[in-house]
Protein backbone atom coordinates (compact mmCIF):
# COMPACT_ATOMS: atom_id res chain seq x y z
CA UNK A 1 0.00 0.00 0.00
CA UNK A 2 1.11 3.78 -1.04
CA UNK A 3 1.07 6.43 1.38
CA UNK A 4 0.96 10.18 1.62
CA UNK A 5 1.38 12.53 4.49
CA UNK A 6 -0.62 16.53 4.76
CA UNK A 7 0.78 18.91 7.61
CA UNK A 8 -1.26 22.05 7.98
CA UNK A 9 0.45 24.32 10.24
CA UNK A 10 -2.59 26.29 11.74
CA UNK A 11 -2.63 29.12 13.96
CA UNK A 12 -3.58 27.48 17.38
CA UNK A 13 -2.12 24.05 16.38
CA UNK A 14 -0.25 21.55 13.82
CA UNK A 15 -2.52 18.56 12.28
CA UNK A 16 -1.04 15.79 10.32
CA UNK A 17 -2.98 13.27 8.77
CA UNK A 18 -1.33 10.21 6.78
CA UNK A 19 -3.77 9.05 4.13
CA UNK A 20 -3.69 5.68 1.97
CA UNK A 21 -3.37 6.17 -1.79
CA UNK A 22 -7.42 5.87 -2.18
CA UNK A 23 -7.71 9.23 0.13
CA UNK A 24 -8.40 7.39 3.38
CA UNK A 25 -7.19 8.49 6.45
CA UNK A 26 -4.72 5.84 8.18
CA UNK A 27 -4.12 8.08 11.31
CA UNK A 28 -4.07 11.54 12.53
CA UNK A 29 -2.61 13.78 14.91
CA UNK A 30 -2.72 17.38 16.26
CA UNK A 31 -0.71 19.42 18.90
CA UNK A 32 -1.36 23.10 19.81
CA UNK A 33 0.82 25.99 20.88
CA UNK A 34 0.57 29.61 22.11
CA UNK A 35 -0.09 32.60 20.20
CA UNK A 36 1.66 35.78 22.05
CA UNK A 37 0.26 39.21 21.86
CA UNK A 38 2.80 41.39 23.40
CA UNK A 39 1.12 44.75 22.67
CA UNK A 40 -2.52 45.10 21.01
CA UNK A 41 -2.71 44.30 17.55
CA UNK A 42 0.29 42.51 17.76
CA UNK A 43 0.34 38.86 17.10
CA UNK A 44 3.31 36.24 17.01
CA UNK A 45 4.42 32.51 17.47
CA UNK A 46 7.70 30.60 17.63
CA UNK A 47 8.71 28.79 14.71
CA UNK A 48 10.66 26.30 16.79
CA UNK A 49 7.19 25.27 18.10
CA UNK A 50 5.84 24.61 14.59
CA UNK A 51 9.03 22.02 14.02
CA UNK A 52 8.29 20.41 17.38
CA UNK A 53 4.73 20.40 16.80
CA UNK A 54 4.71 18.65 12.98
CA UNK A 55 7.62 16.53 14.11
CA UNK A 56 5.49 14.96 16.40
CA UNK A 57 2.68 14.44 14.72
CA UNK A 58 4.51 13.10 12.35
CA UNK A 59 5.84 10.85 14.32
CA UNK A 60 2.43 10.00 15.98
CA UNK A 61 0.99 9.24 13.09
CA UNK A 62 3.19 6.74 11.70
CA UNK A 63 3.26 4.92 15.25
CA UNK A 64 -0.23 4.87 15.35
CA UNK A 65 -0.88 3.60 11.89
CA UNK A 66 2.13 0.83 11.89
CA UNK A 67 2.84 1.95 8.61
CA UNK A 68 6.10 1.19 7.12
CA UNK A 69 7.78 4.61 6.63
CA UNK A 70 9.57 3.10 3.19
CA UNK A 71 5.52 2.93 1.52
CA UNK A 72 4.97 6.81 2.57
CA UNK A 73 5.88 8.00 -0.95
CA UNK A 74 5.64 11.75 -0.50
CA UNK A 75 4.69 15.20 2.51
CA UNK A 76 2.74 17.92 1.00
CA UNK A 77 2.54 21.08 3.34
CA UNK A 78 -0.02 23.93 4.03
CA UNK A 79 0.21 26.42 6.72
CA UNK A 80 -0.80 29.88 7.97
CA UNK A 81 0.11 32.55 4.91
CA UNK A 82 2.07 35.95 5.89
CA UNK A 83 4.30 35.18 8.67
CA UNK A 84 7.39 36.38 8.88
CA UNK A 85 10.45 33.98 9.52
CA UNK A 86 14.13 35.24 9.87
CA UNK A 87 17.01 33.08 10.09
CA UNK A 88 20.52 33.77 10.57
CA UNK A 89 23.68 32.19 8.29
CA UNK A 90 23.07 29.25 10.56
CA UNK A 91 19.79 28.68 9.88
CA UNK A 92 19.05 29.73 13.52
CA UNK A 93 16.08 31.73 14.37
CA UNK A 94 16.36 35.28 14.60
CA UNK A 95 13.10 36.38 16.47
CA UNK A 96 9.63 35.25 16.83
CA UNK A 97 7.66 34.91 13.76
CA UNK A 98 5.79 38.17 13.59
CA UNK A 99 1.96 36.27 11.79
CA UNK A 100 -0.61 36.63 9.87
CA UNK A 101 -2.76 38.67 11.72
CA UNK A 102 -0.52 41.35 13.12
CA UNK A 103 -1.23 44.88 12.35
CA UNK A 104 1.67 46.99 13.69
CA UNK A 105 3.29 47.43 10.04
CA UNK A 106 0.53 50.40 9.21
CA UNK A 107 3.38 52.83 8.29
CA UNK A 108 5.40 50.50 6.91
CA UNK A 109 1.98 49.94 4.24
CA UNK A 110 2.17 53.27 3.14
CA UNK A 111 6.40 53.44 3.16
CA UNK A 112 5.33 50.59 0.45
CA UNK A 113 2.64 52.42 -0.95
CA UNK A 114 4.91 55.41 -1.85
CA UNK A 115 7.87 53.61 -3.19
CA UNK A 116 6.07 51.05 -5.42
CA UNK A 117 3.06 52.88 -6.22
CA UNK A 118 -0.53 51.90 -5.73
CA UNK A 119 -1.64 50.90 -8.97
CA UNK A 120 1.88 50.01 -9.60
CA UNK A 121 1.90 47.64 -6.56
CA UNK A 122 -1.73 46.29 -7.92
CA UNK A 123 -0.48 45.49 -11.52
CA UNK A 124 2.78 43.60 -9.94
CA UNK A 125 1.53 41.86 -6.53
CA UNK A 126 -2.07 41.65 -7.16
CA UNK A 127 -2.89 43.33 -4.26
CA UNK A 128 -2.25 47.10 -2.18
CA UNK A 129 0.29 47.28 0.63
CA UNK A 130 -1.36 44.96 3.80
CA UNK A 131 -0.56 45.18 7.39
CA UNK A 132 -1.13 41.24 7.01
CA UNK A 133 1.67 40.61 4.22
CA UNK A 134 4.90 39.81 4.83
CA UNK A 135 6.66 42.73 3.30
CA UNK A 136 5.12 45.40 5.29
CA UNK A 137 6.50 43.00 8.54
CA UNK A 138 10.00 42.45 7.19
CA UNK A 139 10.09 46.67 7.10
CA UNK A 140 9.02 47.12 10.48
CA UNK A 141 11.59 44.72 11.89
CA UNK A 142 14.28 46.57 9.32
CA UNK A 143 13.35 50.22 11.00
CA UNK A 144 12.80 48.97 14.75
CA UNK A 145 15.13 45.76 15.69
CA UNK A 146 17.98 46.80 12.98
CA UNK A 147 20.28 44.45 14.85
CA UNK A 148 18.09 41.60 14.12
CA UNK A 149 17.78 42.29 10.05
CA UNK A 150 21.39 42.85 9.74
CA UNK A 151 21.97 39.20 11.00
CA UNK A 152 19.52 38.26 8.92
CA UNK A 153 20.11 35.67 6.22
CA UNK A 154 17.50 33.66 5.04
CA UNK A 155 13.07 34.84 5.31
CA UNK A 156 10.90 31.68 5.29
CA UNK A 157 6.98 31.48 5.63
CA UNK A 158 5.71 29.51 8.49
CA UNK A 159 5.14 25.99 6.70
CA UNK A 160 8.42 26.24 4.84
CA UNK A 161 10.36 26.77 7.80
CA UNK A 162 9.03 23.28 8.89
CA UNK A 163 9.98 22.32 5.15
CA UNK A 164 13.57 23.93 6.08
CA UNK A 165 13.95 21.32 8.95
CA UNK A 166 12.44 18.28 7.16
CA UNK A 167 15.11 18.86 3.68
CA UNK A 168 17.60 21.67 5.04
CA UNK A 169 16.41 23.30 1.74
CA UNK A 170 15.19 27.27 1.72
CA UNK A 171 12.34 26.81 -0.42
CA UNK A 172 8.40 28.37 -1.22
CA UNK A 173 6.13 27.64 -3.41
CA UNK A 174 3.59 30.25 -5.56
CA UNK A 175 0.31 30.18 -3.40
CA UNK A 176 2.11 31.01 -0.13
CA UNK A 177 4.71 33.25 -2.18
CA UNK A 178 1.99 35.06 -3.39
CA UNK A 179 0.57 36.27 0.06
CA UNK A 180 4.51 38.45 0.91
CA UNK A 181 3.93 40.83 -1.64
CA UNK A 182 7.11 40.12 -3.38
CA UNK A 183 5.78 38.07 -5.86
CA UNK A 184 4.73 39.05 -9.63
CA UNK A 185 1.92 37.25 -9.13
CA UNK A 186 1.15 37.28 -12.94
CA UNK A 187 4.23 36.20 -13.77
CA UNK A 188 4.54 33.38 -10.61
CA UNK A 189 8.47 34.36 -10.08
CA UNK A 190 9.76 37.15 -7.07
CA UNK A 191 9.50 40.77 -8.56
CA UNK A 192 12.83 42.66 -8.77
CA UNK A 193 10.92 45.88 -9.34
CA UNK A 194 9.55 45.74 -6.25
CA UNK A 195 12.39 44.39 -4.60
CA UNK A 196 14.83 47.27 -5.67
CA UNK A 197 12.44 49.70 -4.80
CA UNK A 198 11.74 48.64 -1.24
CA UNK A 199 16.03 47.97 -0.93
CA UNK A 200 15.10 44.36 -0.56
CA UNK A 201 18.24 42.03 -1.16
CA UNK A 202 17.37 38.93 -3.37
CA UNK A 203 19.76 36.42 -1.89
CA UNK A 204 17.26 36.30 1.38
CA UNK A 205 14.41 34.50 -0.95
CA UNK A 206 14.06 31.05 -1.04
CA UNK A 207 13.63 29.66 -4.34
CA UNK A 208 10.01 29.34 -5.96
CA UNK A 209 8.04 26.53 -6.66
CA UNK A 210 5.14 25.18 -8.19
CA UNK A 211 2.69 23.52 -5.36
CA UNK A 212 3.21 19.88 -6.54
CA UNK A 213 7.29 20.19 -7.55
CA UNK A 214 9.13 18.36 -5.01
CA UNK A 215 11.40 20.73 -3.31
CA UNK A 216 13.45 18.60 -1.65
CA UNK A 217 14.18 15.00 0.69
CA UNK A 218 13.93 14.40 4.10
CA UNK A 219 17.86 14.09 5.71
CA UNK A 220 18.92 11.77 8.13
CA UNK A 221 18.80 14.19 10.73
CA UNK A 222 14.84 14.99 10.53
CA UNK A 223 14.15 11.18 9.96
CA UNK A 224 15.47 10.85 13.38
CA UNK A 225 13.03 13.35 14.77
CA UNK A 226 10.36 12.39 12.47
CA UNK A 227 9.81 8.47 11.84
CA UNK A 228 9.88 9.45 7.91
CA UNK A 229 12.33 7.64 5.57
CA UNK A 230 15.29 9.68 4.74
CA UNK A 231 14.66 10.56 1.02
CA UNK A 232 10.93 10.80 1.06
CA UNK A 233 9.70 13.57 -1.39
CA UNK A 234 8.12 17.02 0.26
CA UNK A 235 6.57 18.72 -2.56
CA UNK A 236 6.03 22.56 -2.31
CA UNK A 237 2.58 22.51 -0.97
CA UNK A 238 0.61 25.50 -0.41
CA UNK A 239 -0.94 28.50 1.52
CA UNK A 240 -3.57 26.96 3.84
CA UNK A 241 -6.07 27.90 1.90
CA UNK A 242 -5.03 27.62 -1.14
CA UNK A 243 -3.70 23.73 0.30
CA UNK A 244 -8.16 23.71 1.42
CA UNK A 245 -9.33 24.72 -2.39
CA UNK A 246 -7.56 21.25 -3.25
CA UNK A 247 -9.04 19.69 -0.39
CA UNK A 248 -12.38 20.52 -1.26
CA UNK A 249 -11.72 19.73 -4.81
CA UNK A 250 -12.03 23.77 -5.89
CA UNK A 251 -9.74 23.52 -8.91
CA UNK A 252 -11.55 24.28 -11.35
CA UNK A 253 -13.51 27.69 -13.01
CA UNK A 254 -16.98 27.45 -11.03
CA UNK A 255 -16.21 26.74 -8.02
CA UNK A 256 -15.99 28.70 -4.67
CA UNK A 257 -15.55 27.61 -0.84
CA UNK A 258 -16.45 29.39 2.38
CA UNK A 259 -13.97 29.10 5.13
CA UNK A 260 -14.82 29.65 8.86
CA UNK A 261 -11.65 28.81 11.01
CA UNK A 262 -9.63 31.34 12.90
CA UNK A 263 -9.93 33.74 10.07
CA UNK A 264 -12.76 33.40 7.95
CA UNK A 265 -12.35 33.24 3.49
CA UNK A 266 -14.65 33.31 0.48
CA UNK A 267 -12.32 31.56 -1.82
CA UNK A 268 -12.94 30.87 -5.74
CA UNK A 269 -10.87 29.18 -8.49
CA UNK A 270 -9.93 31.11 -11.46
CA UNK A 271 -7.92 29.75 -15.11
CA UNK A 272 -7.58 33.25 -15.80
CA UNK A 273 -5.99 36.01 -13.94
CA UNK A 274 -8.58 38.65 -12.65
CA UNK A 275 -7.18 41.30 -10.26
CA UNK A 276 -9.85 44.22 -8.69
CA UNK A 277 -7.79 47.34 -8.92
CA UNK A 278 -9.56 48.72 -6.06
CA UNK A 279 -7.70 45.79 -3.77
CA UNK A 280 -10.65 45.06 -1.96
CA UNK A 281 -9.46 41.11 -2.47
CA UNK A 282 -6.44 39.36 -2.82
CA UNK A 283 -5.76 37.48 -6.02
CA UNK A 284 -2.90 34.84 -5.83
CA UNK A 285 -1.20 32.04 -7.76
CA UNK A 286 -3.59 28.96 -6.54
CA UNK A 287 -1.88 25.38 -6.04
CA UNK A 288 -2.54 24.44 -9.66
CA UNK A 289 -0.04 25.07 -11.83
CA UNK A 290 -1.09 27.91 -14.36
CA UNK A 291 -3.82 29.30 -12.14
CA UNK A 292 -4.97 31.94 -9.97
CA UNK A 293 -7.47 31.99 -6.88
CA UNK A 294 -9.52 35.39 -6.03
CA UNK A 295 -10.54 35.49 -2.09
CA UNK A 296 -11.77 38.04 0.00
CA UNK A 297 -10.65 37.75 4.06
CA UNK A 298 -12.14 38.51 7.14
CA UNK A 299 -9.63 38.34 10.05
CA UNK A 300 -12.01 37.11 13.00
CA UNK A 301 -14.21 34.53 12.16
CA UNK A 302 -13.98 31.99 13.46
CA UNK A 303 -11.76 33.74 16.37
CA UNK A 304 -14.61 35.82 17.31
CA UNK A 305 -16.50 32.51 18.24
CA UNK A 306 -13.99 31.50 20.32
CA UNK A 307 -13.50 34.80 21.96
CA UNK A 308 -17.07 34.82 23.20
CA UNK A 309 -16.81 31.40 23.50
CA UNK A 310 -13.60 31.59 25.97
CA UNK A 311 -14.98 34.51 27.75
CA UNK A 312 -18.85 34.00 28.17
CA UNK A 313 -19.50 30.15 27.70
CA UNK A 314 -17.92 28.45 30.73
CA UNK A 315 -20.98 26.26 31.52
CA UNK A 316 -20.95 25.62 28.05
CA UNK A 317 -17.92 24.53 28.25
CA UNK A 318 -17.44 22.64 31.41
CA UNK A 319 -21.03 20.71 30.33
CA UNK A 320 -19.54 19.91 27.08
CA UNK A 321 -17.07 18.07 28.83
CA UNK A 322 -19.15 15.56 30.99
CA UNK A 323 -20.84 15.13 27.88
CA UNK A 324 -17.82 14.04 25.55
CA UNK A 325 -18.65 16.66 23.25
CA UNK A 326 -17.61 19.79 21.30
CA UNK A 327 -18.34 22.90 23.07
CA UNK A 328 -19.47 24.49 19.74
CA UNK A 329 -22.39 22.05 19.42
CA UNK A 330 -23.85 23.57 23.13
CA UNK A 331 -23.15 26.90 21.27
CA UNK A 332 -25.19 26.31 18.22
CA UNK A 333 -27.66 25.25 20.49
CA UNK A 334 -27.71 28.19 22.54
CA UNK A 335 -28.06 30.58 19.53
CA UNK A 336 -30.81 28.69 18.06
CA UNK A 337 -32.88 29.85 20.57
CA UNK A 338 -32.62 33.51 19.29
CA UNK A 339 -34.65 34.25 16.40
CA UNK A 340 -33.31 35.56 12.64
CA UNK A 341 -31.36 39.33 13.11
CA UNK A 342 -30.89 38.42 17.20
CA UNK A 343 -33.77 40.64 18.37
CA UNK A 344 -31.85 43.98 16.13
CA UNK A 345 -28.39 42.88 17.61
CA UNK A 346 -25.61 43.41 15.60
CA UNK A 347 -21.87 42.18 15.68
CA UNK A 348 -18.99 43.82 13.62
CA UNK A 349 -16.18 41.05 13.52
CA UNK A 350 -13.01 43.16 13.62
CA UNK A 351 -11.57 41.98 16.49
CA UNK A 352 -8.30 42.08 14.55
CA UNK A 353 -8.58 44.58 12.07
CA UNK A 354 -10.35 43.66 8.78
CA UNK A 355 -9.12 42.98 5.19
CA UNK A 356 -11.89 42.39 2.93
CA UNK A 357 -13.58 45.12 1.96
CA UNK A 358 -12.07 47.65 4.41
CA UNK A 359 -8.55 47.11 4.63
CA UNK A 360 -8.25 48.97 7.99
CA UNK A 361 -6.11 47.62 10.81
CA UNK A 362 -7.25 50.20 12.88
CA UNK A 363 -11.32 48.99 13.07
CA UNK A 364 -12.38 46.85 16.13
CA UNK A 365 -14.89 44.44 17.27
CA UNK A 366 -18.65 46.15 17.82
CA UNK A 367 -22.29 45.32 19.10
CA UNK A 368 -24.34 47.28 17.61
CA UNK A 369 -28.48 47.93 18.72
CA UNK A 370 -27.85 46.38 22.26
CA UNK A 371 -30.46 46.67 24.91
CA UNK A 372 -32.14 45.49 27.83
CA UNK A 373 -34.44 43.15 26.15
CA UNK A 374 -31.09 40.81 24.78
CA UNK A 375 -30.11 38.25 26.19
CA UNK A 376 -26.41 36.36 26.44
CA UNK A 377 -28.02 34.25 23.13
CA UNK A 378 -28.70 36.82 21.06
CA UNK A 379 -24.97 37.63 21.65
CA UNK A 380 -24.06 34.40 20.45
CA UNK A 381 -25.90 34.15 17.31
CA UNK A 382 -25.10 38.01 16.45
CA UNK A 383 -21.59 36.99 16.40
CA UNK A 384 -22.38 34.39 14.11
CA UNK A 385 -24.47 36.28 12.05
CA UNK A 386 -21.81 39.23 11.89
CA UNK A 387 -19.11 36.60 10.73
CA UNK A 388 -21.58 35.38 7.91
CA UNK A 389 -22.37 39.30 7.05
CA UNK A 390 -18.53 39.56 6.31
CA UNK A 391 -17.89 36.43 4.31
CA UNK A 392 -21.23 38.42 2.18
CA UNK A 393 -18.74 41.11 1.54
CA UNK A 394 -16.24 39.07 0.29
CA UNK A 395 -18.74 37.95 -2.08
CA UNK A 396 -20.33 40.72 -3.51
CA UNK A 397 -16.60 41.99 -4.47
CA UNK A 398 -15.92 38.49 -6.53
CA UNK A 399 -19.66 38.73 -7.87
CA UNK A 400 -19.15 42.67 -9.07
CA UNK A 401 -15.46 41.25 -10.81
CA UNK A 402 -17.26 38.54 -13.05
CA UNK A 403 -15.91 35.21 -10.95
CA UNK A 404 -18.37 32.95 -10.80
CA UNK A 405 -19.45 31.20 -8.15
CA UNK A 406 -22.15 28.23 -9.09
CA UNK A 407 -21.01 26.23 -6.34
CA UNK A 408 -20.17 27.16 -2.55
CA UNK A 409 -18.52 24.51 -0.29
CA UNK A 410 -17.93 25.38 3.21
CA UNK A 411 -14.95 24.11 5.46
CA UNK A 412 -13.23 25.14 8.23
CA UNK A 413 -14.33 24.33 12.12
CA UNK A 414 -17.14 26.65 11.43
CA UNK A 415 -17.91 24.74 8.36
CA UNK A 416 -18.66 21.83 10.43
CA UNK A 417 -21.98 23.09 12.22
CA UNK A 418 -25.37 22.94 10.19
CA UNK A 419 -26.62 25.61 12.03
CA UNK A 420 -23.81 28.04 10.59
CA UNK A 421 -23.80 26.81 6.98
CA UNK A 422 -27.42 26.79 6.74
CA UNK A 423 -27.08 30.56 7.82
CA UNK A 424 -24.75 30.86 5.39
CA UNK A 425 -26.28 29.32 2.71
CA UNK A 426 -29.37 32.12 3.66
CA UNK A 427 -27.15 34.63 3.72
CA UNK A 428 -25.71 34.30 0.60
CA UNK A 429 -28.70 32.96 -1.01
CA UNK A 430 -27.21 30.09 -2.51
CA UNK A 431 -26.53 26.25 -1.79
CA UNK A 432 -24.08 25.56 0.23
CA UNK A 433 -22.26 22.00 0.65
CA UNK A 434 -19.59 20.45 2.35
CA UNK A 435 -16.73 17.74 1.04
CA UNK A 436 -17.27 13.86 3.20
CA UNK A 437 -13.63 14.72 3.83
CA UNK A 438 -13.42 16.64 6.64
CA UNK A 439 -9.53 17.36 6.43
CA UNK A 440 -9.21 20.19 3.85
CA UNK A 441 -6.23 21.42 3.59
CA UNK A 442 -4.11 18.69 5.12
CA UNK A 443 -6.02 16.60 2.35
CA UNK A 444 -4.59 18.91 0.05
CA UNK A 445 -1.40 19.29 0.78
CA UNK A 446 -1.23 15.08 0.83
CA UNK A 447 -2.78 15.75 -2.52
CA UNK A 448 -0.26 18.13 -4.00
CA UNK A 449 2.61 15.61 -2.68
CA UNK A 450 0.41 12.65 -3.67
CA UNK A 451 1.04 14.59 -7.74
CA UNK A 452 4.51 15.36 -7.02
CA UNK A 453 5.51 11.78 -5.68
CA UNK A 454 3.73 10.31 -9.96
CA UNK A 455 0.60 9.15 -8.23
CA UNK A 456 -1.54 11.00 -9.66
CA UNK A 457 -1.29 12.51 -12.97
CA UNK A 458 -2.58 16.09 -12.26
CA UNK A 459 -3.82 17.86 -9.28
CA UNK A 460 -7.73 17.99 -10.57
CA UNK A 461 -7.52 14.67 -11.75
CA UNK A 462 -6.19 13.75 -8.30
CA UNK A 463 -9.14 15.39 -7.03
CA UNK A 464 -11.68 13.60 -9.22
CA UNK A 465 -10.56 10.47 -7.52
CA UNK A 466 -10.52 11.68 -4.14
CA UNK A 467 -12.97 13.93 -3.29
CA UNK A 468 -17.14 13.89 -2.72
CA UNK A 469 -19.48 15.89 -1.76
CA UNK A 470 -22.62 15.95 1.16
CA UNK A 471 -25.91 17.16 -0.26
CA UNK A 472 -26.42 20.93 -0.26
CA UNK A 473 -27.90 22.74 2.04
CA UNK A 474 -30.57 25.01 0.23
CA UNK A 475 -31.67 28.64 1.25
CA UNK A 476 -34.50 29.71 3.44
CA UNK A 477 -36.75 31.86 1.41
CA UNK A 478 -38.03 33.51 4.50
CA UNK A 479 -34.65 33.73 6.12
CA UNK A 480 -33.17 35.25 2.79
CA UNK A 481 -35.31 37.94 2.77
CA UNK A 482 -35.05 38.80 6.43
CA UNK A 483 -31.11 38.42 6.13
CA UNK A 484 -31.49 40.69 3.15
CA UNK A 485 -32.60 43.85 5.26
CA UNK A 486 -30.47 43.64 7.96
CA UNK A 487 -27.03 42.91 5.75
CA UNK A 488 -27.80 46.44 4.43
CA UNK A 489 -27.70 47.54 8.22
CA UNK A 490 -24.73 45.84 8.41
CA UNK A 491 -22.72 47.06 5.09
CA UNK A 492 -23.67 50.88 6.88
CA UNK A 493 -22.04 50.26 9.99
CA UNK A 494 -18.20 50.64 9.14
CA UNK A 495 -18.54 53.90 7.45
CA UNK A 496 -20.56 55.24 9.94
CA UNK A 497 -17.63 54.29 12.52
CA UNK A 498 -14.60 54.79 9.89
CA UNK A 499 -13.35 58.02 11.50
CA UNK A 500 -14.06 56.72 15.31
CA UNK A 501 -11.80 53.67 14.71
CA UNK A 502 -9.23 56.18 13.58
CA UNK A 503 -9.53 58.27 16.57
CA UNK A 504 -9.09 55.59 18.61
CA UNK A 505 -5.99 53.96 17.20
CA UNK A 506 -4.34 57.24 17.96
CA UNK A 507 -6.02 57.24 21.68
CA UNK A 508 -3.24 58.12 24.27
CA UNK A 509 -3.64 57.32 27.13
Amino acid sequence: MEYIIGVDLGTSGTKTVLFDREGHIAASATVEYPLYQPENGWAEQDPEDWWRAAATTIGQVIAESKVDPGDIKGVGLSGQMHGLVMLDRDGRVLRRSIIWCDQRSGRQCEEITGRVGRERLIEITANPALTGFTAAKLLWVRENEPEIYSRCAHILLPKDYVRYMLTGVFATEVSDASGMQLLDVPKRCWSEEVLTKLDIDPALLAKVYESPEVTGEVTAEAAKFTGLRPGTPVVGGAGDNSAAAVGTGVVRDGKAFTTLGTSGVVFAHTDKISIDPKGRVHTFCCAVPGAWHVMGVTQGAGLSLKWFRDNFCYSEIVSAQGLSIDPYVLLDRQAELSPVGCNKLFYLPYLMGERTPHLDPDCRGVFFGLSAMHVRSDLLRAVMEGVAFSQRDSLEVLREMGVATSRMLACGGGGTSPFWRQMLSDVYNCPVQTVKSKEGPALGAAILAGVGAGLYPSVQEACDMLIDVNPPQEPIAGNVEKYEKFYRIYTGLYPALKENYKQLAELEL
